[in-house]
């Protein structure tokens, strides 16, 4: 099922810190993975994790048991899904760092998304976690260690007296801690080897990437989810890693959760770009030099943040992703599959799905949310503002009564508005006036002035660009 894909790795990244499915739906939802031609998953567990012991309080109420975790590798296994874990070992540790027992570890201690690695406890941790997440895993060829958008880093006191020192940098700091894990990794784990998000890397200097020992150690997956993205710029940033030692590299796509913390709906037209720009990018870097891909599909861009798309909803798009990346484009053959598989009579790239189409795993799902998102604000809008309501459908009556007059008697016009426009107007008269009669009288004025106060920033949400983090979590 390779096709003229350059790509022999195809990743479906599920994010689980948001909405995670129940394996029930898991077990529907990856035959349709395989079918679409995805031979691998990156599962981002974050707080959906089992974890034992001391690490227990980073369990959600919604966690996966052991066993749960055990019977999703077997399903995954069943349809040629070969899984990787992630767990944040630097950056977007919001879920480790909230907690109370664990906030001394924070980098800056306003902020849980960044850890201090000047402490030992803080690898210490990290290690546990691992050590936790693989024994769970066996087998597993790679684990992602995240490592990306590590905010503030050198901004904590122990770290701003450490940057005090001669040659001492962030790029320096950021590559000793990550040499620390991946080595972890290593030595307890010397089968698997460590993924990282490239962001922190992308800038450091050739000179000092290829002498930080961290090359050797792990291979960076390059991410960019922009429908614009450089194509020429890719295929440098690929050949300054391979310069620098980096036997391997891996890209990052996105078909969901990458073009607005709050969205919906996907706008494929966007998804099916950023991933034919990739094909572009494989074509002009050298044979063999990227591994695969990993279609993310964030569903948080932090642990903080709103839902956006949920997994229904974006399988017509990672769809769409999929077969493009196996085809090595999007042609009438391509959207003809993809019809096919998901059980649509007509697939819309530049707009909106049609309403009821589908007959893929939760089909019905993106069918109502489709509904909500396309009716509901409006019609609840409209219903909140009756009054302009009714003044527009009067004032349209009152044109309509003039026209009709110009060319029927008066009996005439007034027997046509009884019967098609004045029970209507009558029906939204009445409505407002209940709800005038149940609105309760305004406060009375306070006496002095009152000024809400913002809740304390609990971290910093960015609004993503074409380049939002891998977790975007793009961030």
């Amino acid at each position: 099922m390779s096709g003229s894909s350059p790509f022999k790795m195809r990743f479906v990244h599920l994010d689980l810190k948001g909405a995670p499915p129940k394996v029930s739906y898991l077990s529907e939802i990856f035959p349709l993975f395989h079918a679409l031609g995805a031979n691998g998953l990156l599962i981002e567990y974050e707080d959906t994790f089992p974890y034992e012991g001391p690490l227990k309080l980073l369990r959600a109420p919604h966690a996966y048991s052991p066993s749960e975790v055990t019977e999703v590798l077997r399903l995954a296994a069943a349809h040629e899904l070969e899984v990787v874990p992630l767990v944040q070992t630097f950056g977007h540790m919001e879920f480790v760092l909230k907690h109370e027992a664990l906030a001394h570890l924070r980098e800056v201690a306003l902020f849980p998304n960044t850890l201090n690695p000047h402490e030992a406890e803080s690898l210490a941790l990290v290690g546990a976690m691992v050590d936790q997440v693989l024994e769970l895993h066996p087998g597993a060829r790679w684990l992602h260690i995240g490592c990306d958008e590590v905010y503030y880093l050198g901004e904590g006191e122990a770290s701003r007296q450490w940057l005090q020192q001669e040659q001492n940098t962030t790029a320096t700091l950021c590559l000793s801690h990550m040499r620390a894990v991946a080595s972890h990794v290593q030595a307890r784990h010397p089968a698997t080897t460590p993924l990282v998000w490239d962001d922190m890397l992308r800038d450091i200097p050739e000179d000092q990437l290829s002498a930080s020992g961290v090359p050797q150690l792990v291979e960076p997956v390059l991410w960019d989810y922009g429908a614009d993205l450089d194509v020429q710029g890719k295929a440098l940033l690929m050949e300054k890693y391979r310069q620098c030692g980096f036997p391997r590299l891996w890209a990052a796509s996105a078909f969901k959760g990458a073009t607005g913390p709050s969205q919906a709906l996907p706008p494929i037209e966007h998804h099916l770009r950023n991933n034919l720009q990739w094909l572009q990018v494989a074509a002009q870097g050298r044979k063999d030099t990227l591994q695969g891909i990993i279609l993310t599909g964030w569903q948080r861009y932090d642990h903080f943040s709103v839902l956006c798309e949920l997994l229904p909803v974006g399988i017509p798009s990672l769809a769409v992703c999929l077969q493009s990346l196996l085809h090595g484009g999007f042609t009438e053959d391509v959207r003809a599959r993809v019809q096919h598989l998901l059980g649509i009579s007509s697939l819309e790239i530049a707009g909106v799905l049609s309403e009821g189409t589908g007959s893929f795993p939760g089909s019905d799902i993106l069918a109502l949310v489709i509904q909500v998102s396309l009716h509901l604000r409006s019609s609840v809008d409209e219903m909140l503002q009756m009054d302009s309501l009714l003044g527009r459908w009067s004032g349209l009556a009152q044109e309509l009564a003039a026209a009709l007059r110009r060319v029927f008697p008066e009996g005439t016009v007034e027997e046509w508005l009884q019967e098609n426009v004045h029970p209507s107007l009558g029906q939204l008269q009445a409505l407002l006036q209940d709800l005038e009669a149940a609105s309760p009288p305004p406060p009375p004025a306070s006496p002095g002035p009152a000024q809400a106060r913002a809740p304390e920033d609990m971290g910093a949400h960015p609004v993503p660009s074409s380049s939002v983090c891998p977790t975007l979590a793009s961030c």
